[in-house]
């Protein structure tokens, strides 16, 4: 089980922000592609921040109230984001979201370049699929 690594489970580039992006095409950008969030990142493909329904639901909850949505993703993204290495063993992702809150994390190349994203159900697929095998 060592040998599986998160590139063979991880989910493409579905999607990512940009911090200059404004909130209100954050969110459909979110809601187009059903996820619960997604890395924020720079000009040369770095992660920078996330950004997750939760940080939007709560800007647009204020926007409702007050009738206006000023807000960009630089002002709600989290920074910094805990990324993990497209060579990472499940194995060890799997024990680390054991300890560690989020349920997706951006997947980075040797150079931290966005690829991807990771999910705890991508991690229980590939783990399943090797549980069968044995």
């Amino acid at each position: 089980m060592n040998n599986l690594e998160v590139s063979h489970y991880m989910i493409g580039k579905s999607l990512s922000f940009k911090k200059e992006m404004s909130v209100q095409t954050a969110v459909e950008i979110l809601l187009k592609n059903e996820q619960l969030g997604g890395p924020v990142i720079d000009e040369s493909g770095r992660v920078i921040g996330w950004l997750s329904e939760q940080d939007c639901l709560a800007k647009m909850l204020e926007a409702s109230y007050y009738c206006e949505l000023a807000a960009l993703v630089e002002d709600i993204m989290v920074s910094p984001v805990v990324t993990v290495k497209k060579e990472m063993s499940i194995v060890d992702l799997a024990q680390m979201m054991l300890k560690t809150a989020p349920k997706i994390y951006p997947v980075v190349d040797s150079g931290d370049h966005y690829i991807g994203l990771i999910s705890r159900k991508k991690v229980l697929a590939a783990m399943t699929k090797q549980v069968k095998l044995c």
